[in-house]
């Protein structure tokens, strides 16, 4: 039945902290749409902003920050990401270590954005 993912939506305190992680440390780049609203845009994918308390509806039942556990397939590669993180102070809180991703094997590490969502960020191995 289906095809592929479309979109996810990230539900954050800080609207500006947010974007400033998603875009400057991973890259995506933000681009308002609709009436109003922010989406953070990677290759075909995209996450949808809304922020807590004002979330565009319809929405999540129980939309909270900090509750998503999210992984990433890197453009580049996981060692240059890692330099990339310590460069822009970014702890990483766990890794690298080898795990099993949809197509495969990877190898991640897994840091945290400012809302406290798991951000882990991988290479296919």
């Amino acid at each position: 039945m289906l095809s592929h993912l479309d979109h996810l939506v990230i539900t954050t305190r800080d609207k500006i902290r947010c974007i400033e992680f998603y875009t400057q440390v991973l890259g995506m780049k933000a681009e308002p749409f609709g009436d109003g609203r922010l989406a953070l845009k990677f290759g075909p994918q995209k996450l949808n902003v809304h922020t807590f308390g004002n979330e565009f509806s319809p929405r999540a039942w129980l939309p909270a920050p900090g509750s998503l556990d999210l992984c990433f397939i890197l453009a580049i590669p996981l060692d240059q990401a890692i330099e990339q993180l310590g460069r822009l102070g970014i702890a990483i809180e766990v890794g690298p270590v080898l795990r099993v991703g949809a197509q495969g094997p990877i190898r991640s590490v897994y840091v945290r954005d400012p809302d406290m969502n798991l951000i882990e960020l991988s290479e296919q191995l």
